[in-house]
């Protein structure tokens, strides 16, 4: 569901009057960025085709739920990121997120809303929404192995996006453990993973407070939230690809 109300616009006003703040804060360590796979098949279509091809799968927050406006969206920033790095290369970035959807229910329709893009990259973010329901780890493997073969099987390089740092899922018992499964799981189908889980954690203990980058349920990230983790997931993918060494276009500045 879509959240572009009134209220959502003046509740980030505060947040914006301190924009040049908030943008030196989105940042986060190196080894937070590395997504552990090399990207082959989308350095070949940016090297040879010039073109990449990106479908964002998930749930609310890769729809956009805590988001004022659909240009603050994390798919939407990551497309706008990579088409500034990358002069001459056209960038697609598909929003495929449904809100309240599981592992199980994304894999479900992950055929169907892969294939008709030809996606190079698949960015499946998940987890969250199966750990508030207490999912077994076990079948959460099983269904993340399952998507990950599907996406692998059209000919997408695959990176998943773990849980939300955030106190709804901080407050589970075992919010860790799913993180623990999505990078065994990474690991062990060569896939990407992207350590949102870790990187927001970062900021907290930094010492940025939750009202920063999270809405007032306390669950979904707001518009500070979204800009930056779609700017440091193209940081991420910019990195595995290396456009520059491709193509000789240059990069610019994240």
């Amino acid at each position: 569901m879509k959240h572009w109300g009134f209220a959502a616009v003046v509740g980030t006003v505060a947040l914006w009057t301190t924009g040049a703040v908030a943008e030196k804060q989105c940042r986060a360590a190196h080894d937070l960025l590395e997504l552990g796979n090399p990207l082959e098949i989308a350095k070949t279509a940016v090297a040879e085709e010039r073109d990449l091809r990106i479908v964002a799968m998930g749930s609310s927050s890769t729809q956009g739920y805590g988001a004022t406006a659909p240009q603050f969206t994390y798919p939407a920033q990551l497309k706008m990121k990579l088409e500034a790095a990358m002069p001459g290369i056209k960038v697609h970035v598909w929003n495929k997120g449904v809100g309240g959807q599981d592992a199980a229910e994304m894999v479900d329709r992950m055929k169907t809303d892969v294939r008709p893009e030809h996606a190079h990259i698949v960015v499946w973010q998940v987890g969250t929404n199966s750990a508030i329901r207490r999912d077994p780890l076990t079948k959460f493997a099983e269904k993340l192995r399952a998507g990950i073969d599907i996406g692998h099987s059209l000919g997408a390089n695959f990176v998943m996006m773990n849980l939300q740092y955030v106190p709804a899922v901080v407050a589970l018992p075992d919010e860790e453990e799913y993180a623990r499964v999505m990078a065994d799981v990474a690991k062990e189908k060569s896939a990407g993973l992207f350590r949102r889980f870790e990187i927001m954690r970062s900021w907290y203990n930094d010492g940025m407070p939750y009202a920063q980058f999270v809405t007032n349920d306390g669950l979904h990230l707001n518009d500070f939230g979204q800009k930056c983790i779609g700017r440091l997931l193209s940081q991420s993918i910019l990195e595995a690809i290396n456009p520059r060494r491709l193509t000789g276009t240059p990069r610019t500045s994240q």
